[in-house]
């Protein structure tokens, strides 16, 4: 198969050279229903001209006004804008011009980035009419890659949450099961994918709120290492966890949209001069030589019955495919920022009794909590996230790459999820601490609950590992069926 070279620069600017090599070794065919490509499969038909950006968007907005008042996953549609942006982007294909593979794909974002002259409410009645003047930085990013947009998705209200349950806009229904969470706080991204209302969507990640929906919902959710992607034009959550990164539903499709977004951002504090590799080439390196460690300790422990016995035939595989495989205990951080930052950003607002009541009450009682919150422990904090960074660096010279479940618990149903926040957080308990040490870390499909509920895996690599990851993870991909399985709505 061929495994071909190109640059973010070839990516964006797109030509021939990088369409021959666009073809991921296998033979694409058509669905009857355009919604139903990856961006892979819908970005060879639109580069050939077989598939016009305008049917794709047609098709995709067909399922979400048919869809979505079930599922609740969008807040915005942009249904003018997403026309008006595939035809121009038809419009490039006849002048010869060919932005990549994003060229003419229809996405959804998360409601808490910045989209010039779009609402953008973060799930609040506090920004119930917020209209930003300016696009977040990988806003930019996904049109200078000719991505289009459907619209703004639901989310637990501040990204504050792991239910998506708790918005001004009503809760976010798991399409696998409508009665449970599809998680959160990114819920309506990962809803949104995996119910082929869009192509991709970006979400955001603090404490595992793209990776725990993800899993939950049954698709793919990648975290990248922290600041390779900017989190400029995003409203925050605690900017020194915050992450940005794609929902997709193949590590192929994951793969092209970080091409797209990742790169040094001279705007953002947060972000990292680094090289940005060839992340599609990456797909194809060898895995047999992979140093697997797997952290049984504490991210073993209380699992789920289903999640236990679907994460030992998952580790199985994976063993199958790399060199070795040993026990690895991670590095624990014993103080967290949140809620400090949190409290922070909100408190010009929170100083307004009246102002206080748009907030969603489990939300508010939340924020509340970091007012008080003295100098010393937020520094104590920020050392402990230093610590923890520069010990679980130690742990990759021993294995290349970390496995955990994704998720301890499966989903819970919506009305569970209005039980105190502390009971479903505890979902997020394997996925906060790759916050913490901001390494690039994915959770891929592995199975389903004997109830039919997806299950995740979670893939974790050093500081900028993305290309490890997303070999070990497409391997794995090839190596089972569980991205192809979506969701029985009518």
């Amino acid at each position: 198969m061929p495994v071909c070279s190109y640059t973010r620069r070839d990516f964006i600017a797109g030509g021939a050279a990088v369409g021959s090599c666009f073809s991921f070794g296998r033979v694409l065919a058509q669905s009857s229903d355009p919604a139903d490509l990856t961006i892979e499969e819908a970005s060879r038909l639109i580069r050939a001209r077989s598939l016009s950006p305008t049917e794709l968007v047609r098709a995709y907005l067909d399922r979400i006004g048919r869809l979505d008042p079930r599922l609740n996953a969008f807040i915005t549609v942009t249904e003018e804008l997403a026309y008006e942006q595939a035809r121009e982007r038809e419009s490039e294909l006849d002048r010869g011009l060919w932005r990549g593979p994003l060229h003419g794909i229809p996405i959804a974002l998360k409601d808490n980035i910045d989209t010039a002259g779009i609402l953008t409410t973060a799930g609040s009645a506090l920004f119930a009419e917020r209209i930003p003047s300016e696009d977040a930085e990988v806003v930019l990013r996904l049109k200078e890659a000719g991505a289009v947009l459907l619209g703004k998705l639901n989310m637990h209200e501040f990204a504050y949450g792991a239910t998506s349950g708790v918005s001004h806009y009503g809760s976010v229904h798991n399409p696998w099961n409508l009665d449970r969470i599809p998680g959160g706080s990114s819920g309506g991204s990962a809803a949104a994918v995996s119910s082929r209302l869009c192509a991709a969507a970006l979400g955001t990640d603090t404490g595992g709120s793209i990776r725990q929906p993800a899993a939950y919902c049954g698709i793919v959710g990648l975290k990248p290492t922290y600041g390779l992607v900017s989190i400029r034009g995003i409203i925050p959550l605690a900017v020194s966890q915050d992450h940005v990164g794609p929902m997709c539903r193949t590590v192929a499709d994951t793969a092209l949209m970080l091409q797209a977004l990742a790169g040094y951002d001279p705007g953002d504090l947060a972000s990292i001069r680094a090289d940005v590799p060839d992340y599609v080439s990456a797909l194809y390196r060898r895995t047999s030589e992979f140093r697997i460690g797997v952290a049984r300790s504490f991210f073993f422990e209380g699992l789920d019955e289903d999640i236990e016995e679907v994460s030992d035939r998952a580790l199985a595989i994976l063993s199958d495919l790399t060199a070795t495989v040993q026990d690895v205990e991670l590095p624990m951080p014993t103080v967290r920022v949140v809620p400090a930052e949190p409290y922070a950003y909100h408190a010009e607002y929170l100083e307004q009794q009246e102002i206080r009541a748009l907030y969603q009450p489990r939300v508010l009682s939340r924020l509340l909590t970091g007012a008080d919150i003295p100098a010393t422990t937020y520094l104590e904090a920020r050392n402990e996230l230093t610590r923890v960074q520069r010990e679980i660096e130690t742990v990759f010279s021993e294995v290349d790459l970390l496995i955990t479940p994704t998720s301890p618990l499966l989903p819970a149903t919506i009305e569970e999820g209005q039980n105190p926040p502390d009971v479903i957080a505890s979902s997020l308990r394997n996925t906060s601490p790759f916050d913490a040490y901001g390494i690039p870390t994915i959770s891929v499909p592995c199975g389903f609950s004997q109830d039919g509920l997806p299950i995740g895996i979670q893939i974790s690599g050093p500081h900028l590992g993305e290309s490890a990851v997303f070999a070990l993870a497409h391997a794995y991909e090839q190596a089972t069926d569980w991205h192809n399985q979506q969701p029985s709505l009518a």
